[in-house]
């Protein structure tokens, strides 16, 4: 059974019942959590039933070891994630029979985030599942929950091989959302090739963050990296210590017998944003709709910007003595991954009791965790796809209150499609979701898994899908399994499950640490760590600035030290690609799609030095990184030299056109397939060795492909034609982030030719 109704609808308590009611009739219940946020909070949520006969634990990576035996022997309602049931529970059935024998229910929360390649390993992880429970003579029901799955039916039966019945009807009483769409506005600075640059959302995000706290607005915004959410609680925080120092009661007079130093002023980061008002243009719409509703201000207290949406917020400002307003800016935190666990604990239990105010997060709050009492969301930039938008929004207003949630838009060809093209977002169904449990990248690994907790047999085949016996075969041939007559055997030492890297990281973690005192602040994946860690890069941790004296990938640890720049950094790469095999072709227009099998070599050859307040570059390090090889799938179109020799002839440089235009189609991909912009990635010639003709590619950034570039390849016309129109109405003369310019470019945006890239299209879109 799937259930797909809205955020705050009562899943919860549809799965609650049944599951406590297994486990008062002597089963057992396994609960599996994308993320152990959300493991917990459902733990905190179960022990507040005082139910005696429910013995709920979490089983995850916080779980100490001693008490790890004690959830095997003990524990009747077990809480863990994908990750756990991979690497500890499935290759440790026998230690867990007991639990496995009485299992009635599997609960499947918040699955539509099991999607692409994680979603498929989660696939075969749920069917490795369900083979060991049937060694174990129990059959359990899988029960589902998903406030955003497109074609839920369809896409529980992908994710778990099992037939579905699915519930989509809900009745529960909503709360209103008042939904904007912000754009920050453009600034006098220029960026690469004199480009203007807007307010970044972080600022924007950061300013609104401390405005709707000031006005005791409980807050969560989603940022979309971990650098940028510890960022923008920085700077929040600073803005809240200005507002302390400014509205603070003067000192008193001193006596002339008392010495007197009033104390110093709160300090402000380099990076802390200035003051909102003087960021926003007056003619701007929801800056109209503050001033119309505003009136008589607090000469104290500033107010939000949103107070539009939030009149009857309570103001700041005489009311407060001096140990509020000392405490304000502690009244703003980051959250992300990578922080130690009794560090997320104490974020999440503050968040829902008040004593935090507004949190700058990445998606690891995105999932069902219950932090009621939230009235506002920020999302700063796009989230990837509308499910996550809509997730993410439905975080506050929980309880059926009336919210408030801002999109603000990034420099970004989709945002800023998104915000002039609302129809877009509003009144269209959520992504489907794409996975492939046949992917043989993701099948292979967890064949070998699979082989190694039971052997296979012939009967175990339509268990994993119809193209197992062909992978079964090629294991044969690599001599990771061996074939025997009662079956497949897995006869290697090392474990079967470090095959499988279910989260695409490419390799045990790098651990962060600090230089002078050997402190452990959080870790970076390995993939992550040759742009973020890597030697001389700005790291940020809760609110402090690091500078990374040495990446050592060998020893897996990046070594850091404390520091206050005042610029930050950004990694370059060179990136090359070659076709494997052309699965697909057909003619687009004047030119020919084709999708199929790629190798992407991808190296970090430097990075770029900027300073924090004007956006200026002050210098280019080289780095020696070793390259990074992928072999994954893409979809890529070629332009025959009749087509686009007029064009050269007419002044367009050819290079710089087909740059521009992977620019931007990378940016709008997401808008059709169910992928977020760091999924892919792209690569563009005039002439590529491969096919001799002018050719622009774009892959799915995961090992053996991920559906995106398939998705691509399905509806490249009305991809396409988004992308000339993205780029032909932005109101930029020469490109800028919001069409042709990428954040990731590994060639620092040059060259780029935006004129170019919509003859480019327009000729490829042309029939012949």
């Amino acid at each position: 059974m799937i259930i797909s109704t809205g955020t705050a609808s009562g899943k919860s308590l549809a799965y609650l019942t049944p599951a406590v009611a297994s486990c008062l009739d002597g089963g057992t219940v396994l609960y599996l959590a994308p993320t152990k946020a959300l493991a917990a909070d459902q733990l905190r949520g179960l022990r507040e039933l005082r139910i005696t006969q429910v013995r709920a634990a979490c089983f995850d990576g916080d779980t100490p070891f001693e008490e790890r035996t004690w959830v095997r022997q003990h524990a009747n309602y077990v809480l863990t994630n994908p990750d756990m049931l991979h690497r500890s529970i499935l290759p440790r059935h026998a230690q867990w029979s007991s639990f496995l024998r009485r299992l009635r229910m599997v609960v499947v929360d918040e699955c539509h985030g099991y999607r692409g390649v994680f979603g498929s390993h989660v696939a075969q992880i749920l069917r490795r599942l369900r083979r060991a429970c049937a060694r174990y003579n129990s059959r359990p029901t899988f029960l589902l929950a998903s406030a955003t799955a497109s074609e839920p039916g369809a896409f529980a039966m992908r994710l778990t091989g099992l037939e579905m019945d699915e519930v989509t009807v809900d009745a529960s009483p909503k709360g209103s959302t008042t939904i904007a769409l912000w754009e920050p506005p453009l600034t006098e600075l220029r960026g690469e090739g004199g480009a203007p640059v807007r307010r970044t959302a972080t600022a924007e995000a950061a300013d609104l963050l401390a405005d709707l706290v000031l006005a005791d607005v409980r807050t969560l915004a989603f940022i979309r990296s971990r650098r940028g959410a510890e960022t923008v609680a920085l700077s929040a925080r600073a803005k809240l210590a200005d507002v302390a120092f400014s509205i603070s009661p003067p000192f008193p007079t001193p006596t002339p017998t008392t010495p007197h130093t009033p104390p110093a002023p709160l300090p402000t980061p380099a990076n802390a944003p200035a003051a909102h008002a003087a960021d926003h243009p007056t003619d701007s719409p929801l800056r109209q709709g503050h001033q119309a509703q505003q009136g008589q201000q607090d000469p104290i207290a500033p107010q939000s910007p949103l107070a539009w949406a939030i009149p009857d917020a309570p103001h700041h400002g005489s009311n407060l003595d001096s140990s509020d307003l000392a405490d304000l800016p502690n009244k703003i935190a980051a959250y992300r991954a990578g922080y130690l666990a009794e560090d997320r604990r104490l974020l999440e239990k503050a968040l829902r009791a008040g004593t935090i105010m507004g949190l700058a997060t990445t998606n690891a709050l995105e999932l069902g965790v219950d932090v009621s009492g939230l009235d506002a969301v920020l999302i700063a930039g796009w989230p990837g796809t509308r499910a996550s938008l809509w997730q993410q929004a439905g975080r506050a207003g929980r309880d059926g209150q009336d919210a408030l949630a801002v999109l603000i838009a990034r420099d970004d060809p989709l945002d800023t499609y998104l915000v002039h093209h609302p129809q877009a977002l509003f009144g269209q169904p959520v992504e489907a979701i794409v996975l492939d449990p046949g992917n043989p990248y993701v099948l292979g690994p967890h064949l070998c898994a699979a082989a190694a907790e039971i052997p296979l047999t012939e009967d175990d085949l339509p268990i994993f899908g119809p193209t197992t016996s062909d992978v079964l075969e090629d294991l044969v041939a690599q001599n990771l399994l061996r074939k025997r007559p009662a079956g497949w055997f897995w006869t290697r030492r090392e474990r079967a499950t470090d095959l499988a890297d279910i989260r695409g990281g490419g390799g045990a973690p790098i651990q962060v640490v600090e230089s002078s005192t050997g402190r452990l602040l959080g870790s970076v994946d390995e993939p992550s760590a040759h742009t973020t860690v890597h030697t001389g890069a700005i790291y940020l941790h809760q609110g402090e600035t690091f500078l990374v004296e040495l990446l050592d990938l060998e020893a897996g640890v990046a070594l850091v030290s404390s520091a206050n720049p005042d610029y930050t950094t950004f990694a370059r790469d060179i990136t090359d690609i070659s076709i494997l095999a052309t699965e697909r072709s057909t003619a687009l227009g004047s030119g020919t799609l084709h999708f199929g099998e790629v190798e992407v070599t991808r190296q970090v050859v430097s990075y770029l030095k900027r300073r924090l307040q004007s956006g200026e570059m002050l210098g280019d390090e080289p780095l020696d990184l070793p390259p990074r090889t992928l072999r994954t799938r893409a979809v890529w179109w070629t332009l025959p030299a009749s087509a686009v020799t007029p064009l050269a002839e007419a002044g367009i440089d050819l290079g710089g056109a087909a740059h521009a235009a992977e620019h931007a189609s990378i940016g709008l991909l997401p808008l059709f397939a169910t992928c977020d912009r760091w999924d892919i990635g792209g690569v563009s010639t005039e002439l590529h060795a491969d096919t001799g003709l002018l050719t622009v590619f774009v892959y799915d950034g995961h090992e053996g492909g991920a559906g995106f570039a398939e998705r691509g390849y399905a509806r490249a016309t009305d991809w396409l034609t988004a992308t000339r129109e993205a780029i032909l109405s932005c109101e930029c003369e020469r490109g800028c982030p919001s069409c042709i310019q990428s954040p990731k470019c590994g060639n620092g945006n040059e060259p780029l030719h935006k004129r170019g890239a919509v003859r480019l299209l327009d000729t490829l879109l042309t029939p012949r």
